[in-house]
């Protein structure tokens, strides 16, 4: 049990060469990493193009933050090209799951040739405490983004974005596996920028025929067939289905106020074509959404029979009727409650450092009470009672099967690892999301006001940041409309749609795997589609 816990450790992060001075962003990401603990040292990549990024490229502004760590503009020392650089330090892959997955997106990403709808892969970095993806830079905004911005949104639009990210699926032998609207990014703020995907994180190499069982991706955009457990390719068809769907009205097609409402509202299949604006929608853009989203992979479309449908054919030529301003508000409103609660769910992550991990990894071995590296259902339950928290059997159950990744009926610590947030979610209850509250209302009078809001955005890159930005948070998340966001309402908004302590990438399986089981026992899965 001594191999599970280690002490945290000091980073030389910053410890170049003598002569050379870090940058403030440097120095920051340097700190960042320095306290976050555990350290793992053992090389991640095959073959990285060098170990000393720092000598290549001088690093800016921020550009993105996500579950694994930031991406920054870098600049060519020899060169002045500009790039953008995901950095990921080794601390935030905290298990072999993680592990694979950033070995499998460099792979891919290597793999990949150069093609107009996915962002260009330079090369890898990795030093001691950092693994560096060098890829090219894309400052144009998020997907929906563009679409909010413009005052007249029409079908045309919709399918020349729909045909952009079509073409990115199984290039070369790859399934993207978690297709949506913030994985596409535009160039530039042009007219004319392309649409790019740029995360490959959950991306795999496939063989004609092959199928696929682990549960990966976002719940409103995935395909019934990933929570059955018994997927290919198809699912990328599904996704970009639903973005269509999303596109055209401005809500996802299917929509509940939990993880296990939107997968049984997936697997119902139910699709609305009555609400607005659906009535003025031209019948081939409907009758492509249908069959991109036919519950049977088998006879959903192809995505070569998607290219050719008549509706994307004729993308240039496709009315130019507006579709009505209230598509364009919902859009805006689903993309801006999705950025202030990915911003909630940031700082959320960053008060979770490898400190809570190693506190985790200490609670696993009071619980392994026969110190042999595994716990047991018994040991389990046990030890959730032990630390006050009595945990029905069907749950701890739950919880054994969502993490048992190797089948093999136990935890080791890895495993235990993986279900920390979800773990941390019966134990905790609401305290991470109060820390949350906290960050934002900086005078701490138990409210969120507009200066406080728009303080603590500011550092949002992609998409609007300005007052309108900020007001319209205001109006969807202050209920009783007093002109502030108190506790009860920033909840609501938080728990409203997306559970908010999906945060974590192990978490988002853990659920969705124990969600799957439970639709099996409980015989969901076998609901019959029209």
């Amino acid at each position: 049990m001594g191999a599970c816990i280690s002490a945290p450790a000091k980073s030389s992060f910053l410890k170049r060469r003598k002569d050379s001075r870090p940058t403030s962003t440097e120095s920051e990401v340097g700190h960042q990493y320095r306290n976050s603990g555990t350290l793992r040292l053992l090389p991640i990549l095959d073959n990285p193009t060098g170990h000393d990024i720092f000598k290549k490229y001088r690093f800016g502004k921020e550009l993105g933050r996500g579950e694994f760590g930031i991406t920054l503009k870098c600049v060519d020392l020899d060169t002045g090209e500009t790039f953008a650089c995901k950095t990921i330090p080794k601390t935030k892959l905290r298990t072999e799951i993680d592990i694979e997955d950033v070995r499998r997106e460099v792979e891919i990403m290597r793999h990949l040739p150069k093609h107009p709808n996915i962002v260009s892969f330079k090369e890898a970095y990795e030093d001691r405490e950092a693994i560096y993806l060098v890829m090219e830079l894309c400052e144009g905004g998020e997907l929906f983004d563009r679409i909010v911005a413009r005052g007249h949104y029409t079908e045309r639009a919709a399918a020349k974005v729909v045909k952009s990210i079509i073409e990115v699926c199984h290039e070369h032998g790859v399934i993207h596996r978690d297709l949506k609207p913030e994985n596409f990014l535009f160039t530039n703020s042009s007219e004319t920028a392309q649409l790019k995907a740029i995360d490959f994180g959950l991306s795999v190499f496939y063989e004609l025929g092959e199928q696929f069982n682990e549960i990966v991706g976002s719940p409103y955009y995935m395909a019934p067939e990933v929570l059955r457990r018994n997927y290919g390719p198809e699912v990328d068809v599904w996704s970009a289905g639903v973005i269509l769907y999303i596109l055209l009205c401005g809500v996802p097609p299917f929509w509940a106020e939990t993880e296990e409402g939107i997968a049984h509202a997936i697997i119902r299949g139910y699709i609305d074509f009555d609400r607005d604006p659906w009535p003025k929608v031209s019948e081939e853009a409907k009758d492509l959404v249908k069959n991109m989203l036919d519950q049977n992979p088998y006879s959903r479309m192809t995505v070569q029979e998607v290219l050719e449908h008549t509706w994307i054919k004729n993308a240039n030529h496709t009315r130019d009727v507006n579709l009505g301003e209230n598509v364009r508000i919902r859009i805006k409103q689903f993309s801006l409650m999705n950025k202030f609660k990915k911003k909630v769910l940031r700082v959320v992550a960053d008060n979770l450092p490898a400190e809570q991990t190693y506190r985790i990894k200490q609670m696993f071995d009071m619980m392994d009470t026969d110190q042999n590296g595994n716990l047991s259902f018994e040991e389990l339950k046990e030890g959730l009672h032990m630390i006050g928290h009595s945990v029905p059997d069907p749950e701890v159950q739950m919880l054994m099967d969502a993490a048992d990744v190797d089948g093999s009926g136990t935890l080791d610590c890895d495993e235990f690892v993986t279900m920390s947030v979800h773990l941390m979610k019966k134990i905790s209850g609401d305290e991470l999301l109060s820390q949350a509250f906290r960050f934002f209302d900086k005078n701490q009078n138990g409210y969120i006001e507009f200066e406080e809001l728009r303080e603590t955005m500011q550092d949002d890159k992609h998409g609007p940041n300005d007052d309108q930005f900020i007001e319209d948070i205001m109006f969807d998340v202050d209920l009783d409309k007093d002109g502030r966001i108190s506790y009860d309402e920033f909840k609501a908004m938080m728990k409203t749609g997306m559970d908010w302590k999906m945060s974590s990438r192990q978490y988002s399986r853990a659920l969705l795997n124990a969600l799957s089981l439970k639709m099996f026992k409980d015989k969901s899965m076998e609901l019959k589609v029209d």
